[in-house]
């Protein structure tokens, strides 16, 4: 996993590199295909070196004549070196003659921009002169925004010029590559290779990060699959890595819950069965022996066993099969306000009895969507528990309202209470909080199976306890009409109220 891993962090990144220098070279040789070239006057000043001196020198004279042939004689010479030429006047830079195929009309102000810059070895040029000139060089703009380099001559006294021009070319594409492979190639292979040490020891740094914690969860899976569930693992690592080392403790001590529950079962129905099964033997064997003295209560108690043992594999079943979603619930709108009523006053008598007091506070509530037996089952369970868990002249307090967009009822007594450490299992199979009851306890499935139902409604039930003898609460909330999963057993809201808005 580790290589699998270090391999292909180092290839993203080695992917990321290559892309990363690939636009770089890309947007580097756009970029210079896009400039134009370095200023070059070599070729201009060549192409001054075969103007006509004495042509030049009376076209710069004060008073120049035959303007007509001077213009003709630049217009030939524009032609036949494949240049502009223009006549300008520096000192209001006003444009006297232009060769270009859209010439600037006369008078035209000509922005030029000198190049001072710029070396070059004028003096075979200068020096054919006899009247004082020097060479000028830069460049100038025309209307249509293109750029032209000049070469051009100039003589203080008449403050005349002129210019051989050439439009500025662009770079070419192979020109822009040849100047990136000479000036940039180099450092660029030199950011690769660093980039390749980096990607390296960063992909096994963080390979390594990664994959020690990674491979602490797989080892300590692979024992939990071997039966040690008594695994932990540290915490450490990167933020991801460390919600897997958390959610694999989780886990872990999930599965050690559901391996203790499963002891705790196996002993509990064990324990339960061997009690009425031994009673049952027992009585069964004094009765073939004779030695029974009253036949009729042997028999009576062989019967009450039978009774235990049924209703403990009739409660393990429905159990199971509510666990399973195979009970299929009868939906139905119910008034569970009059169920609670219902119930509380048929085990009134059994309250009495025991010389119990029970309350009833009951609001008014909204229909529920709901199986009516099976709710009034739960109601049963819970009451019956409060009564049967709290001693002579105690009290049993009964409240249903609404709450949080549903129904809530409570079953509140003041018995025998539960430990604080036992409140998380008593929704457990065969848990007990009194296990000193003998024969007359029940199966211990009775709040297992109420949980059940409560969940399959899409409801809850929570338990508190302040402690031992001083009671405690159990708390019912069902949600109003509603959908149901059918995977839980359920069915969704009753098409006919739905119609009706209930």
């Amino acid at each position: 996993m580790r290589d699998s891993l270090r391999t292909r962090l180092f290839a993203s990144y080695l992917f990321m590199l290559v892309v990363s220098l690939g636009v770089i070279c890309i947007s580097l040789i756009v970029f210079l295909s896009r400039q134009p070239e370095p200023p070059n006057y070599e070729v201009l000043f060549r192409t001054a070196q075969n103007l006509n001196v004495d042509q030049i020198q009376r076209i710069f004279s004060p008073r120049p004549m035959r303007m007509a042939q001077n213009h003709a004689y630049l217009q030939t010479f524009a032609e036949d070196h494949e240049v502009r030429v223009l006549l300008l006047n520096l000192r209001d830079r006003t444009l006297r003659f232009d060769t270009a195929s859209a010439p600037l009309t006369p008078q035209h102000s000509v922005d030029l921009r000198f190049d001072n810059s710029y070396s070059i070895n004028n003096s075979r040029l200068v020096s054919r002169f006899t009247n004082p000139v020097s060479v000028i060089v830069g460049s100038f703009w025309d209307a249509s925004g293109q750029e032209w380099l000049f070469v051009g001559i100039e003589t203080p006294r008449s403050d005349q010029a002129l210019l051989l021009a050439d439009t500025r070319s662009q770079r070419s594409l192979r020109t822009a590559l040849a100047q990136f492979g000479n000036s940039l190639g180099g450092p660029l292979l030199q950011s690769a290779v660093i980039g390749l040490l980096t990607a390296f020891v960063l992909a096994a740094l963080i390979s390594g990060t990664i994959a020690r914690p990674l491979r602490r969860v797989a080892s300590a899976a692979q024992k939990i699959a071997q039966g040690d569930y008594q695994q932990v693992i540290e915490v450490t690592g990167p933020l991801e890595v460390r919600s897997v080392a958390e959610t694999f403790n989780q886990m872990s001590h999930e599965v050690q819950s559901t391996q203790q529950a499963q002891r705790d079962f196996m002993a509990n129905v064990s324990h339960d069965l061997k009690t009425p099964l031994t009673s049952i033997q027992g009585y069964s064997q004094a009765i073939m022996d004779g030695t029974v003295k009253d036949p009729a209560h042997a028999a009576n108690i062989i019967y009450d066993e039978a009774g235990r043992l049924g209703r403990m594999v009739a409660d393990l079943t429905d159990l199971a099969r509510l666990q399973a979603g195979g009970i299929e619930m009868q939906i139905a709108q119910i008034d569970l306000g009059q169920i609670v009523e219902a119930i509380t006053q048929r085990l009134q008598v059994v309250a009495a009895k025991k010389g119990i007091k029970m309350s009833l506070q009951l609001d008014p509530l909204p229909p529920i969507q709901g199986d009516g037996d099976r709710l009034a089952q739960v109601l049963t369970n819970l009451i019956s528990n409060a009564i049967n868990y709290t001693p002579i002249n105690g009290k049993v307090f009964i409240e249903a309202q609404r709450a949080d967009g549903g129904v809530q009822f409570r079953v509140r007594d003041t018995g025998i209470g539960i430990p604080p450490d036992e409140i998380s299992r008593i929704f457990e199979r065969f848990y007990q909080v009194d296990k000193s009851r003998g024969p007359k306890r029940g199966t211990g499935l009775g709040l297992a199976i109420v949980k059940e139902i409560i969940q399959a409604h899409g409801g809850r039930i929570t338990v508190t306890s302040p402690g031992e003898n001083l009671g405690s609460t159990f708390s019912v909330w069902l949600p109003l009409a509603k959908y149901i999963d059918h995977e839980k057993g359920q069915h969704g809201r009753n098409a006919d109220l739905e119609r009706r808005g209930a």
